[in-house]
């Protein structure tokens, strides 16, 4: 947090879900809040600036991390406008697509060879992925991030969520690993990129090791990790920057939470259908992963409800604002089909989200319903940004 925080009245949460390609449509969302922070203060405003915590899961991990990461100028590392390019140059890299142009008996042979693959190792190797965030990054270490970041991953070998946080790595030598180790851990999908190992060492030579996989697997949205990073902050730490706000005081927080978008209106799974699956069909599905399909949906969705509960008891649920989209189908609702067609239509997808109303779950139909009287996404936006804006000339007055 900055030093002049008690000066402000808010703590400012940005949140980010985790989603594979579909990082393009949170990336939409950040584009347009940026530009409109611009307007208001000037072209040299960037996300960083503005937000207290920024909470990011998988793909959403590396976005945090991308507009976090200080370059040699100590700026964000990337401006928001320029995430949904890195998306279209890398991904195609990072997901490479396989052209199966054979037929008959050899198409049969070259699916089975693929099935085969997957279910002997990680559908991609991830090589690409580690050399752009270490070539990226270098050793910058999640101490040095501009704003105060919580990324989720999950220790296999402990069987724990692990939580990096920018505060713990200032405290403890050995909670402040390389930021490419953090982004190469919490984007490590099971089934589809392989687990990561990794050391942190303090000045007394002591190591602490890693085996981490997606952080999907502990809190695909972060929203309420974030928050509870907050409380943990007021309430254990006794942190001096927060020292004027209670635990849980949701009248002090502002939170934007960005989901990637979800299959629901697809409906391709029903009991009876997965009434007969075994082991096998759990993990693979015509194609799919329905285990982990299920286990990143419920995530998300049960965070928001409780996130949307806690804001609405306290009667402060205009300070909490989730985007998200439920109606994705076919190739856009996947995590890893980067063609340049489908990364286009995901732009589209984020494009035309901003444009839709804003919408809260209903639990009762599992589906993303219109909130009357609160108008557009994009306005909603817009109306944070000057909240944010707002905020921050506050801590910055005299």
């Amino acid at each position: 947090m900055e030093a002049n925080f008690a000066k402000g009245k808010m703590i400012t949460v940005l949140s980010i879900d985790g989603g594979g390609i579909r990082g393009i449509i949170p990336a939409t969302m950040l584009t347009f809040l940026e530009a409109k922070l611009q307007e208001l203060d000037g072209p040299d405003a960037r996300v960083a600036d503005y937000f207290d915590v920024m909470a990011g899961t998988s793909t959403g991990g590396l976005v945090t991390t991308m507009i976090t990461a200080p370059n040699k100028d100590n700026r964000p590392l990337y401006a928001a406008k320029d995430i949904v390019k890195f998306y279209l140059d890398h991904t195609p890299h990072i997901f490479p697509q396989k052209k199966d142009k054979c037929s008959g008996i050899s198409h049969l042979f070259s699916q089975v060879t693929n099935l085969f693959g997957q279910v002997m190792g990680p559908k991609y190797d991830g090589k690409y992925l580690r050399s752009l965030t270490n070539d990226l990054l270098g050793d910058l270490t999640l101490s040095q991030t501009l704003a105060y970041v919580v990324i989720p991953a999950f220790d296999i070998k402990l069987l724990q969520p692990v939580i990096f946080t920018t505060n713990d790595a200032k405290l403890n030598e050995s909670k402040n690993p390389r930021l490419a180790d953090v982004c190469i851990s919490t984007s490590a999908a099971p089934t589809y990129l392989p687990a990561h190992y990794f050391e942190t060492k303090d000045s007394n030579g002591t190591t602490r090791a890693f085996h981490l996989v997606d952080g999907g697997v502990a809190a695909n949205n972060p929203t309420l990790t974030a928050i509870s990073h907050i409380t943990k902050e007021i309430s254990v730490m006794g942190n001096s920057e927060y020292i004027k706000i209670k635990p849980m005081d949701t009248r002090r927080m502002l939170v934007l939470s960005l989901g990637t978008g979800s299959p629901k209106n697809d409906e391709k799974y029903s009991a009876p259908q997965a009434s007969k699956w075994g082991l096998f069909n759990w993990m693979f599905d015509d194609g799919a992963t329905p285990i982990i399909d299920f286990f990143g949906d419920a995530s998300a969705d049960m965070v928001d409800y409780h996130v949307s509960t806690l804001f609405q008891s306290l009667n402060s649920k205009e300070n909490y604002l989730r985007i998200q989209d439920d109606t994705l189908t076919g190739d856009v609702a996947s995590v890893d089909v980067a063609t340049q067609e489908n990364l286009q239509r995901l732009i589209e997808t984020g494009e035309a989200l901003l444009k839709k109303p804003v919408s809260r779950v209903n639990l009762e139909t599992g589906k993303f319903e219109p909130v009357e009287g609160e108008g557009s996404n994009e306005e909603a936006v817009a109306e944070f940004a000057k909240m944010l804006s707002e905020e921050r000339k506050l801590r910055l007055s005299t």
